[in-house]
């Protein structure tokens, strides 16, 4: 099997204890001199992409494992796709302590996979967490980015809570009690798909049933997520953030940004992507659809096009500016002025929500593990009946 081995000094990873060396499973797809990078977001894996990697070779079938990566710079128009299963998912190796998964160092996981493949540069495109692992690479190693997709992404840390309403506070709930591969199934569905798009018909079922059916099956042949991986990956989302510095680093090197982003997504708000668009300008592009946080598998056919448009976009150096879709940054600052005390009230009003919004979520955790531990004490102090025989 294709695996790119990952040193802990190159992944940063010197702790105690640290596992010496991390285990990228990958796959490639296609042949050609454009090379697209596709990192997935958490508890996902490579398979996540299918329609993506559809969409941009036409292949379902991966590259022989035996055959050379090479650069192929002789091949005229083809795209050639690597996409892999981060560390803590799917085949790739699990470290069992929670400092070894960060974006940075996933990041380098990226770039070590991209040495391996013999690729000096390559589009980014990353979903979820898979968009700030994307994100941090591009931060890091501008030099050996084509142009940079971000699928559904936020910045990291709070912004990763969802909205909270009855609604996410009962997928929370349940999703922290899903052991099995079917109770999973039900909440991953309603977690990355828009009810519409799951009760369409096709054929004789409903999506929604021919979708359980494919997750039920994927998730009882790969395995739940073990629990590092999952702390791990939870600490890598948690503890992101991209500086100013890194911020700018990304908007001046000269590459193109697309944000792609669902406006029905539960999981990442439409809101920080938005607002990380405006911090990219005028390098980047925002494409809203209607969708939730699998848009890239509700809407493959936009998804792809816009993927397909900004490679193109790459290879005819078209100006940054020309490419962008969003008010220059001058206009957005005289709007800001003109709006004086209203726009400063609107902030502090905000920023405050926000804080709300934290401490709902630690009450909502608080609550859960009291529940927990108190159906644990329950069951231990259940009296023991004794029948008269034994008496």
């Amino acid at each position: 099997m294709p695996y790119c081995v990952v040193t802990a000094a190159a992944a940063m990873a010197a702790v105690a204890g640290a596992q010496e060396e991390v285990q990228i499973f990958y796959q490639r797809y296609g042949h050609g001199a454009t090379k697209v990078l596709l990192i997935i977001g958490f508890a996902g894996t490579y398979e996540s992409w299918g329609p993506q990697v559809k969409g941009l070779t036409g292949a379902m079938e991966p590259v022989d494992e035996e055959a050379p990566a090479g650069d192929d710079s002789g091949a005229a128009e083809g795209v050639e796709v690597c996409c892999y299963d981060n560390r803590g998912m799917g085949r790739s190796s699990v470290p069992e302590q929670k400092s070894q998964y960060t974006t940075a160092i996933m990041a380098k996981d990226a770039l070590a996979l991209m040495d391996h493949l013999g690729w000096r540069k390559a589009h980014v495109f990353g979903h979820s967490m898979g968009s700030m692992i994307a994100s941090k690479l591009a931060a890091m190693a501008p030099d050996r980015v084509a142009s940079l997709a971000l699928l559904n992404t936020t910045g990291g840390g709070y912004q990763c809570i969802p909205k909270i309403d009855w609604h996410t506070i009962s997928l929370a709930y349940r999703f922290l009690r899903a052991r099995t591969p079917e109770q999973r199934a039900i909440l991953d569905l309603e977690v990355h798909y828009t009810r519409e798009y799951l009760e369409e018909v096709v054929g004789s079922s409903t999506r929604r049933q021919m979708l359980y059916q494919e997750y039920v099956k994927g998730l009882s042949s790969g395995g739940m997520q073990s629990r590092h991986g999952f702390e791990g990956q939870l600490n890598a989302c948690w503890t992101h953030k991209l500086s100013t510095k890194e911020l700018d680093r990304i908007r001046l090197a000269g590459f193109l940004v697309l944000i792609i982003h669902g406006r029905d997504d539960v999981i990442a708000q439409l809101y920080y992507a938005r607002m990380l668009a405006e911090k990219l300008q005028p390098a980047a592009k925002l494409v809203e659809l209607h969708g939730g946080h699998l848009v890239s598998h509700e809407r493959p056919a936009e998804v792809n096009m816009s993927l397909m448009e900004m490679i193109k976009a790459s290879k005819s150096n078209t100006d940054l500016e020309e490419w962008s879709n969003l008010p220059k940054k001058s206009d957005a600052g005289s709007l800001r002025k003109r709006g004086g005390d209203g726009v400063n009230y609107l902030i502090v009003t905000y920023n405050l929500l926000g804080k709300l919004h934290l401490i709902l979520l630690f009450l909502f955790g608080v609550f859960y593990v009291i529940l927990e531990h108190a159906r644990r004490a329950l069951r231990v102090l259940k009296p023991i009946r004794v029948s008269a025989s034994t008496l």
